[in-house]
């Protein structure tokens, strides 16, 4: 096969790692969907697991040692505190895979991003709803 990957399912992406990846990963989506209203609905978005509200909630991705948990920005910047022992940047958390996932803060930070997502225009997402 030539060129990138290109998943079109959630499955299809986490079926690709074996091992801890592959756990920690099951362990994500699980603990996000959990935390998500049952109307948000898991996509692919710049080819990684996403889970989406009216816009994309959080992405979520595995690399050889850590899982990429990208919930935008403001929320790195609001839970910096409990944030304090992972790296981070602008938009990104990083999971070790050595140590188990932090479940009530990521899904404090999914709360916290339903809430934003549930402020921008309700109403336009009932004139044009596409899923």
């Amino acid at each position: 096969m030539m060129g990138p990957v290109k998943f079109s399912t959630v499955n299809e992406y986490i079926g690709t790692f074996s091992g801890i990846q592959k756990k920690r990963l099951q362990e994500l989506r699980r603990i996000v969907k959990q935390a998500a209203p049952a109307k948000a609905t898991e996509v692919i978005s710049y080819n990684m697991p996403a889970l989406k509200g009216n816009k994309v909630l959080v992405y979520y991705a595995a690399y050889p040692k850590h899982i990429g948990f990208y919930p935008t920005g403001s929320p790195v910047k609001v839970f910096a505190a409990a944030l304090k022992n992972y790296k981070t940047s602008k938009g990104t958390i990083q999971f070790s895979l050595e140590e188990p996932l932090p479940a009530e803060l990521i899904k404090e930070i999914v709360a916290y991003r339903i809430k934003e997502d549930s402020a921008i225009l309700p109403s336009k997402k009932k004139a044009g709803s596409k899923k």
